[in-house]
C-alpha cells in the first residue's frame, strides 16, 4: 500500500567505470575509451519513474553531461530536478580548496547551460565531506549552491560521519545539508537510504527502515541509487579484490524489481520539493 509520506528519491548519474572503488583499476585517461552505458540505464529509470508517477533528483557528473547533453535535457523535460555530482567524480576529501571550487563550479555551469535552469543541489562523490574538510561547505555556498546531500551519518570503510545530524541542518548561511537517511537502533545509526545496502540486504529491511523514519521520527527519507546498479550486463572490471567485486556486482539483476517495489510502497519526489529549503 502506498504510504502518505512523501520521500525524496535521488540518482547519482555516473557510469560503471567511474565508481570510486575502481579508481585504482581504471585510469581516468581511459574513460573516453570505455563503453558508456549510462544513457541506456538512465532512460530505463526514466521510464520506470514515469510508470509510477514519481519524480527524482538526478545528481549528475559534469563529465557525463558534456558527453550526453540530450540525456540531461530529457531528464529535466520529464520534470525531474537536475543537481550536481561535481565534474569528474573526484572525492572532495582528496581535493584542496582551489581544485574543489573549480570542480563544483564547472559542473554547475555545464548543467545550467544545458537546462537553462539554476542548479541548487550538490552531492559529493562517495559522501566525501566530513570532519576533515568542512571548509567544502563554504566553497559550495560561494559557488551558489543552496543545498548539499554529501554527508552519510554512518560508519563505513570508505565514507561516513556518524556524529553528524541525521536530518537536514544549516551547514552555512544559505546552505542546507540534507544527510542520506539513517535509522537509529540500539544507539547506532543504521543505513536506510539505499546504495549498496539496498542491493545487498533483503528489500524488506529497506522498507522497514524507511517506514520507521517516517513513522517514528516523523521525517521524510532521502534515498539514492546509481544507473549502473540496474545493469547486470555491464562489463566486468578485471583485477578487483573479492570485497569490491561482491559489493559492486551482487544482485544487479534484482535491483530494478526492488526499485519497482519501493516505488509502489512509498511516494517519491524531488529533493527540492520534499525538503523546501526555506523551512529548514
Amino acid at each position: 500500500m502506498t504510504q502518505p509520506w512523501r520521500n525524496a528519491l535521488s540518482i547519482d548519474v555516473e557510469d560503471y567505470f567511474q565508481v570510486s572503488a575502481f579508481a585504482g583499476h581504471i585510469d581516468r585517461a581511459r574513460w573516453d575509451a570505455m563503453p558508456r552505458r549510462v544513457e541506456r540505464n538512465v532512460d530505463r529509470l526514466l521510464d520506470l519513474l514515469e510508470q509510477h508517477d514519481a519524480r527524482a533528483t538526478f545528481f549528475t557528473l559534469g563529465w557525463i553531461a558534456e558527453r550526453h547533453p540530450a540525456m540531461v535535457r530529457r531528464i529535466a523535460a520529464a520534470g525531474h530536478e537536475i543537481a550536481s555530482h561535481g565534474y569528474g567524480h573526484r572525492r572532495a576529501s582528496e581535493l584542496d580548496a582551489y581544485a574543489f571550487a573549480a570542480d563544483v563550479s564547472s559542473a554547475k555551469r555545464i548543467l545550467e547551460d544545458l537546462t537553462s535552469a539554476p542548479v541548487h543541489g550538490y552531492r559529493a562523490p562517495s559522501f566525501s565531506i566530513g570532519p576533515g574538510n568542512l571548509w567544502a561547505f563554504d566553497t559550495l555556498s560561494e559557488a551558489g549552491y543552496r543545498y548539499s546531500s554529501s554527508v552519510y551519518p554512518v560508519r563505513h570503510d570508505h565514507y561516513g560521519m556518524p556524529d553528524a545530524p541525521r536530518f537536514p541542518f544549516r551547514a552555512r548561511p544559505g546552505l542546507v545539508e540534507i544527510p542520506v537517511t539513517t535509522t537509529r537502533v540500539f544507539g547506532q545509526n543504521l543505513p536506510a537510504g539505499g546504495g549498496g545496502y539496498f542491493r545487498l540486504a533483503p528489500y524488506e529491511l529497506s522498507r522497514w527502515a524507511i517506514r520507521r523514519v517516517n513513522e517514528r521520527d516523523g521525517k521524510p527519507a532521502i534515498f539514492y541509487c546509481h544507473p549502473w546498479e540496474f545493469d547486470p550486463e555491464q562489463p566486468r572490471v578485471p583485477g578487483i579484490d573479492l570485497k569490491t567485486r561482491f559489493r559492486h556486482y551482487l544482485n544487479l539483476d534484482r535491483t530494478e524489481a526492488r526499485l519497482t517495489r519501493l516505488l509502489c510502497d512509498f511516494r517519491w519526489d524531488r529533493v527540492d520539493r520534499v525538503f523546501p529549503l526555506e523551512t529548514v
